[in-house]
């Protein structure tokens, strides 16, 4: 049996700051065939990386030799990380939209009469707008002659493999020169603009980060599955818009889910993580909350490295 290798140096770029450098480093791979850009997402999971703006490999040698008799490989182990808002009673999620109202439709004192003693349920009720917390638009939000959510294929909204756009202190509108070099097909783009500090506070609306209309342009024609963003709206909200709507607009009528107010999202890699944001399956419905996460690859130390490796050493 063949094993395959790489053999290159690497520089990574913290989006907190400071850089990471290593020589000579190897890593084990699943085939031999993955592109530089892929080498780079394994490297980043096998350091247990988190909040890396850039990776940057060179000189990379790829070569196989036979397989060693090593002890069995543990299962991969994946670390789940939340991207979702919390809904709360009266919390107002979009400003100009009302606030959910949370109450008991059965309390637990009114259940006991229904049941054996000692058992009490609660039945919740809860009265809101689809755009509430962390949701996803289906194409209905914007057309309606477009598929609702119960219409949404799984494919578009779980255990997609994710890339992460770095826009922090960037334009207030995430444009093309951002994306592109970007491997998009059949992934989820997630920017990462850290409009989500605002949260829950008047200023979430103001000056808030969007995504540019060509910008979704270029994501609709590259097959971006999905797209999401950690800010107020994907779209420009404020007055010089003029209540134009080009992301969402373009992106729902090529059949992209969009999902908002993400939050998080600088715990991710670059790439390697897979996102998932599934909403409930609601006929006539455009929008509605969900529970969006990720899967990152948590990797033990020396776990890909077991022909010899170097952790980097810091730098910046």
């Amino acid at each position: 049996m063949t094993q395959y290798r790489a053999e290159f140096d690497a520089e990574v770029t913290l989006a907190d700051g400071g850089s990471l450098r290593a020589q000579g480093f190897r890593l084990d791979l699943p085939h031999g065939e993955e592109t530089e850009a892929e080498i780079g997402s394994l490297f980043v999971a096998a350091c247990g990386l988190r909040s890396v703006q850039q990776v940057q490999i060179t000189g990379v040698r790829v070569f196989a030799e036979p397989h060693q008799d090593l002890p069995p490989a543990r299962a991969p182990r994946t670390r789940l990380v939340e991207l979702s808002h919390v809904i709360g009673h009266g919390l107002i999620t979009y400003p100009g939209l009302p606030a959910p109202e949370i109450s008991e439709h059965l309390t637990r004192t009114d259940s006991r009469k229904a049941y054996a003693e000692g058992v009490e349920f609660s039945i919740g009720r809860i009265t809101m707008v689809g755009n509430t917390g962390t949701y996803v638009d289906s194409p209905f939000h914007r057309y309606g002659d477009g598929t609702d959510l119960a219409g949404l294929e799984l494919d578009r909204l779980a255990d997609l493999p994710a890339v992460v756009v770095r826009a922090v202190g960037g334009p207030r509108g995430v444009d093309v020169p951002a994306l592109e070099g970007l491997a998009v097909a059949g992934h989820a783009v997630l920017l990462h603009t850290g409009g989500d500090k605002h949260w829950a506070t008047p200023e979430y609306a103001v000056d808030a980060p969007f995504l540019t209309g060509a910008g979704a342009e270029w994501l609709a024609a590259q097959g971006a599955a999905l797209v999401g963003i950690d800010s107020v709206n994907i779209d420009d909200i404020g007055p010089d818009a003029a209540g134009q709507r080009p992301a969402h607009s373009i992106l729902l009528k090529a059949g992209i889910p969009i999902c908002e107010h993400l939050t998080g999202l600088e715990q991710l890699p670059p790439a390697g993580a897979r996102f998932t944001a599934a909403p409930p399956r609601i006929a006539a419905f455009g929008t509605f909350p969900v529970r969006a996460f990720a899967a990152v690859p948590a990797v033990e130390e020396h776990d890909h490295l077991r022909s010899g490796g170097w952790l980097p050493t810091a730098g910046g």
